[in-house]
């Protein structure tokens, strides 16, 4: 019984976890659709939206506008 109850409580804290972590900042790089998708719930409902994954959508956003040139130090 206890094994029972033990293996659904596991189950059950697995299900809670963030599902829309596994979205990489290079994915969303490469999908401008979802960049503003997501950057449009960061502003209208926070709630809905995790933290990391907002700052995974501005940080997608700036390498687009950016590109792949090298960060230059200040003098």
């Amino acid at each position: 019984m206890n094994k029972v109850m033990l293996l659904m409580l596991a189950a059950t804290l697995t299900a809670c976890g963030p599902s829309q972590l596994s979205e990489t900042v290079d994915a969303l790089t490469a999908n401008p659709d979802r960049i503003k998708e997501i950057q449009r719930l960061c502003k209208e409902d926070r709630a809905k939206v995790d933290d990391e994954l907002c700052r995974r959508a501005a940080e997608a956003a700036k390498r687009r506008f950016y590109g792949d040139r090298p960060e230059q130090k200040p003098r």
